[in-house]
């Protein structure tokens, strides 16, 4: 019974003996120049620290537009936009005239005023209250017109009514709109400067019955209108208002 032990035990021993080397062959020794266990926080962090150090060779640094220190110079800014209103005068009216003149008179009572923005400014004027007095409008008439020429308006429009009559009007556009007029009053500090607007218009007025009493719906009608505007300097209220209206 005992011999029969000793060989199971010695078969046990030779068995490991071979597992064992087996083992050692495939896994190899360990001999101090193995790579250490990876760690994904660790190599991160060393990323990021490499991505903020600051370059070795500032040379291939290329500065972006803009961030080079400017020097503002508030006088010379101020210069240019005086001579850039002058120059916008001089093309409305030559040197020596009297709308020159004017209109210098105005822009120096009130330094924002500027010729070219005014005329684009009265062509959308023109056009609203062209469309709101054939509309009947008063609310919007009111605040665009001086209080004689809106009670002129708004009389027309009372007479229109009265004949159960309506207008009907589409406003082609603009053909031209020239300053030809700038007066400004000292004494009262008022500015005012006159348009001579060229439009084209189609309208037709309409009885009750919807009949044609006047103009043609199919027809385009070519208006020339002188309107001024006037407005008091040196106040909160920027807008001007219509004060007189003339047809040639």
């Amino acid at each position: 019974m005992n011999e029969i032990f000793d060989v199971y035990n010695i078969i046990f021993l030779i068995a490991a003996v071979v597992i064992f080397l087996r083992l050692r062959s495939v896994l190899g020794n360990r001999t101090g120049n193995e790579r250490q266990p990876f760690d994904p926080y660790s190599a991160q962090q060393k990323q990021d620290s490499q991505k903020t150090q600051a370059p070795e060779n500032e040379d291939n640094v290329i500065p972006l537009p803009g961030s080079e220190h400017v020097h503002h110079d508030p006088e010379r800014a101020e210069r240019e936009a005086r001579e850039q209103i002058e120059a916008e005068i001089d093309k409305v009216a030559k040197k020596g005239t009297d709308l020159n003149h004017g209109l210098r008179e105005i822009w120096k009572a009130e330094p924002s005023f500027n010729p070219k923005e005014f005329v684009e400014g009265a062509r959308g004027a023109y056009e609203i209250i062209l469309m709101s007095f054939a509309q009947g409008d008063r609310r919007t008439l009111k605040d665009l017109l001086s209080p004689e020429v809106f009670t002129g308006f708004s009389a027309a429009i009372d007479d229109r009514e009265s004949r159960n009559e309506r207008v009907e009007s589409t406003f082609v556009g603009i053909d031209k709109a020239d300053i030809v007029e700038a007066v400004f009053n000292q004494k009262d500090s008022l500015a005012e400067v006159t348009v001579r607007f060229k439009s084209q218009l189609i309208t037709a007025t309409r009885d009750s019955e919807n009949r044609i009493v006047d103009g043609d719906p199919t027809a385009v009608s070519e208006l020339t209108d002188i309107w001024t505007f006037a407005r008091v300097t040196g106040v909160n209220d920027p807008n001007w208002k219509l004060v007189a209206t003339e047809s040639a």
